[in-house]
């Protein structure tokens, strides 16, 4: 089916363009892996550095969901695990994964985010990218205190209409509660608690550490509590050095 490009705007149609022939011209490919504890800024970061460097954004959860849609092999081998009521093993989640990285739009390299989350999903990974004459670059680790990203993420307030965030500690709304601009009431997410956050910052960091041993000299680790520009800067550098 023929894309309609008529509803395009002129400026966003040149600035596509413009960003096909820039990334076109990159001759230098970057294979990365992101690992950062909730509320690191995986998400902020993420968007920056592909767009810069050209690469695809590729988070477990995502292509899971969009290989089932589209029933790709991969796709359908997960899909029938899932409706038996189990758990998606390595080997499916994988080879999602390398159906994602041969996509074009990943032909200048790739960040990966949520996989791998092991050793063993680290190594199969090594495999498939191997067989392509291939391998990881670079690992980029936003680690932060966990006891400041608990102030970050418990202390959140958020104004459901706008969108607008708060928070207690190093944000807080002018009047204690209410919306800076309407006056309307704020909310905290019923996932903001500290007990649950405990317990996903404890699992994270069991399931981590190990993986971050195995890449070894490969892994850059960038402190997270930093503004957010220099911390993109920091990434930039790590993809940039030789090793």
């Amino acid at each position: 089916m023929a894309l309609d490009i008529s509803r395009v705007a002129t400026v966003e149609l040149i600035r596509e363009i413009e960003r096909r022939v820039r990334c076109a011209e990159r001759k230098e490919d970057k294979r990365t892996i992101f690992f950062g504890p909730p509320g690191a800024g995986k998400g902020t970061q993420a968007p920056r550095i592909k767009e810069e460097y050209c690469l695809c954004h590729l988070s477990t959860g995502d292509m899971l969901r969009e290989a089932v849609k589209n029933g790709t092999e991969m796709g359908r081998k997960a899909k029938a695990v899932m409706e038996a009521g189990k758990l998606v093993g390595d080997d499916i989640v994988a080879g999602i994964v390398a159906e994602a990285i041969d996509g074009p739009e990943c032909s200048k390299g790739f960040i990966l985010d949520g996989f791998p989350r092991t050793t063993n999903q680290a190594r199969i990974l090594d495999d498939l990218l191997q067989k392509k004459g291939q391998s990881i670059d670079r690992v980029v680790n936003l680690h932060i205190d966990d006891e400041l990203l608990i102030k970050r993420v418990t202390g959140r307030l958020v104004h459901p209409a706008s969108g607008r965030s708060y928070n207690i500690w190093f944000n807080p709304p002018k009047v204690a509660g209410v919306d800076d601009i309407t006056g309307e009431p704020l909310i905290k997410r019923g996932d903001d608690t500290e007990e649950k956050l405990r317990t996903r910052l404890d699992e994270f960091h069991q399931k981590t550490t190990p993986v971050l041993q195995y890449y070894g000299a490969k892994v850059a680790n960038i402190d997270a509590d930093d503004d957010i520009d220099l911390i993109t800067d920091k990434i930039r550098k790590s993809l940039d050095e030789k090793h």
